[in-house]
């Protein structure tokens, strides 16, 4: 774990800078807009721009030098920030700047992403992989504590310019440490002959056959897909319903951000030390479950003595669900072919979540908002759970949304497919090193 713990130190600083730049142009979006669409505009330009970048990225990683690919990503999204920073220091900085630098930044992110998911499997053992799974995770909740925390208390003082300069730092600790670390590529198969070359079509094709040939990995996408799309049409709206409720207070946003890692490094701590269940789809559907639920409560809350402990419950779970999932995943797949594997599913869960937030500013700022403040929706239990001030609608969608998450988990809990990952973890070995040419 010694290559992996050097490179894990490096992404946690890098991320906590980059939490910090994006809490910070999210302050600075409301401020001139005031609009749910205008924030969920610069994730969709993010997704949309991955998607034709996904269908090449599995064929770039399973054939060229993994390392060199996260160091080129790094240094991709380095120049974007630049772009950012330079912008608003001259005052030049526009909305639709940050569209197009999301744009460019995420067709390069794709890539980055898949190298490291699959140089996962060549530093450490299948034995660890859930273990591996929840440190990776402890970088996200770990940045959501730190970055948010520290970007509300400075953006006044420093402002978003001070705040880039600070993420530009962190970028270079993680270019440093990536580059010391040496990361293997896998020994690929042999080529088959020119006049066998398979064509384009059916090589950026392999990844979705492969997986839609095998039942039990149909499943688990198809679960995976409908859970990120419940989960980010809620997600794209939390931040606008959070300001709109609260008048626009950075704080408020802040301190939910926060608890929000607070959840999750807790959980990521646990299922670090535990090593996770031997069952792992287990832990994957009760991590959807208790995700939902807690969201459910967070979805009703109006201020933060019911956001805050709803936030941690929430993201105490995803911990659990994401590094059970991503051990699957590994475990199924060889890594020869994760590359393309990793990114056909990646593929699936960016079309899920590009139309989740399609759908989610429109319905927040159209719909769901005009309708309870003009009493349009006159369902009794829903003004007295919700009322009808400002971000009133967009709860009642993120609640919605949230038991969407609930009724997934249950879904999956009968599917007999996902069931066959039970027993295949009683047959597997848990102690198996990387096999030769990996390590």
């Amino acid at each position: 774990m010694r290559i992996f713990t050097l490179i894990w130190c490096g992404q946690l600083a890098s991320s906590m800078g980059s939490y910090m730049t994006f809490f910070a142009l999210t302050l600075w979006t409301w401020e001139q807009t005031e609009s749910a669409t205008a924030l969920a505009l610069i994730t969709f330009c993010l997704q949309l721009s991955q998607i034709p970048t996904t269908l090449f990225a599995g064929l770039v990683v399973d054939r060229f030098n993994r390392k060199h690919l996260m160091l080129f990503g790094d240094a991709i999204n380095a120049v974007a920030t630049c772009v950012v920073g330079f912008l608003h220091l001259t005052q030049q900085l526009q909305i639709w700047h940050l569209y197009l630098v999301a744009a460019i930044a995420g067709s390069f992110m794709q890539i980055q992403v898949l190298a490291y998911q699959a140089s996962m499997a060549v530093i450490v053992p299948k034995s660890q992989y859930t273990r591996a799974n929840a440190m990776g995770a402890t970088v996200h909740y770990g940045s959501t504590i730190v970055g948010p925390a520290l970007a509300g208390s400075l953006y006044p003082a420093i402002g978003l310019s001070g705040i880039i300069g600070i993420d530009l730092t962190t970028f270079g600790i993680a270019f440093l440490t990536l580059l010391a670390a040496p990361i293997p590529n896998p020994v690929s198969p042999s080529k088959p002959s020119s006049g066998q070359r398979e064509p384009l079509t059916r090589q950026l094709t392999f990844g979705l056959r492969h997986i839609l040939r095998q039942p039990s990995l149909k499943a688990l996408l198809l679960l995976s897909a409908m859970f990120t799309f419940a989960h980010d049409l809620g997600a794209t709206v939390s931040q606008p319903m959070i300001l709109a409720r609260s008048g626009g207070d950075a704080q408020v946003l802040a301190s939910v951000s926060a608890a929000a890692g607070v959840g999750g490094v807790a959980g990521a701590v646990i299922i670090s030390l535990w090593g996770g269940p031997k069952q792992r789809i287990r832990g994957v559907l009760g991590g959807m479950l208790g995700a939902g639920l807690s969201k459910m409560v967070f979805g009703l809350g109006r201020s933060l003595p019911v956001w805050v402990p709803a936030q941690v419950s929430s993201s105490l779970n995803f911990p659990l669900l994401g590094s059970c999932r991503g051990a699957l995943w590994m475990e199924s797949v060889t890594p020869q072919i994760q590359g393309r594997i990793f990114s056909a599913k990646s593929l699936v869960f960016q079309i899920a979540s590009l139309g989740a937030v399609v759908c989610a500013g429109p319905l927040a700022d159209q719909v769901f908002e005009p309708a309870m403040q003009t009493g349009a929706i006159a369902v009794p239990f829903l003004t007295t759970l919700f009322g009808r001030g400002a971000g009133s609608g967009m709860a009642i969608m993120y609640t919605f949304c949230s038991l969407g998450l609930v009724l997934v988990a249950i879904w999956g809990m009968f599917n007999p497919y996902l069931k066959r990952f039970d027993a295949s973890s009683d047959t597997s070995s848990t102690d198996s090193q990387p096999v030769p040419g990996q390590s």
